[in-house]
């Protein structure tokens, strides 16, 4: 049995076990009488689904059909599908997610962790490259986060538009563009995406260095390095870029730089982040 078969059998199974888990009083139907098994019955999901009974029946005994994402979204709206169940559904269906939809709310101890490096700039990103949230030092380091519209609290969109950071980096051109190799890597999988194509659209327009730079195709994977910023206040700072993600949220980068030994960075941090306390 080919891959695309597993996986049509694995979606009919677990679409299955979710219809007959749930509660009718849940979705405000009655229970049904002398009913041999709980949950809605598959004439039920069709009808709030939009889509034919005997599709749907096809569907659940993973029949070689080719739903769109349109009606795998309604049948998970219809199953009162969680957004990780949902995402598995879509998964299973091929298709990738939208961040930008499929995004709840952050979990409170991703800025549990992030205030727990506190002493290193460090934040969270979203696949979209959405800053998600951020420690004080990092505030401290790029004041501007805090200051944006939540619209345009984007890491490749603040790279290529905002100022402060074009002065921030010494190397901008090389990190600007190294960046957005990396974007592209980490993008892949989402290209369509009406976040993805959304946030193309705004920097192509905007900047002409990233509509030059995105011509160029280029792309890289996400390699910890070592990167030089050059704060108007704490002077030259030399620092690892380090990256990792949350096991239990994979769709969370978590973003730190540390440090480089015997640089000075160290103690300049320090002053930055005892200056930004004294500022509040």
């Amino acid at each position: 049995m080919d891959t695309r078969a597993q996986r049509r059998l694995a979606l009919g199974k677990f679409l299955r076990a979710r219809r007959e888990a749930i509660r009718r009083a849940d979705v405000g139907l009655p229970e049904l009488p002398r009913a041999r098994t709980g949950g809605l019955r598959r004439e039920e999901v069709a009808v709030t689904a939009g889509v034919s009974v005997t599709w749907y029946a096809w569907l659940e005994q993973g029949r070689d059909i080719n739903p769109s994402k349109q009606v795998l979204d309604a049948v998970a709206d219809a199953l009162r599908l969680s957004p990780a169940e949902h995402e598995y559904v879509l998964a299973l269906g091929g298709y990738a997610v939208d961040a930008a939809v499929s995004r709840g709310p952050l979990p409170p101890h991703i800025q549990h962790f992030l205030d727990a490096l506190e002493g290193y700039p460090a934040f969270a990103i979203t696949p979209d490259w959405g800053i998600a949230a951020w420690n004080t030092t990092y505030a401290a380091l790029y004041p501007n986060v805090e200051r944006v519209p939540e619209t345009d609290r984007n890491l490749l969109w603040l790279v290529f538009t905002d100022p402060y950071i074009h002065e921030l980096l010494p190397n901008w051109d090389t990190d600007s563009r190294r960046f957005l190799a990396e974007f592209r890597a980490d993008a892949g999988p989402r290209v369509g995406e009406p976040s993805y194509t959304a946030l193309v659209s705004r920097l192509s327009s905007e900047s002409p260095h990233f509509a030059a730079a995105w011509q160029a195709t280029s792309i890289e994977r996400f390699t910890s390095r070592e990167r030089l910023f050059r704060h108007p206040a704490a002077g030259e700072l030399r620092l690892e870029h380090h990256q990792v993600a949350p096991v239990d949220v994979p769709d969370i980068q978590i973003v730190a730089y540390l440090p480089v030994p015997d640089s000075g960075a160290s103690e300049r941090l320090r002053m930055l982040r005892s200056q930004a306390d004294t500022a509040r």
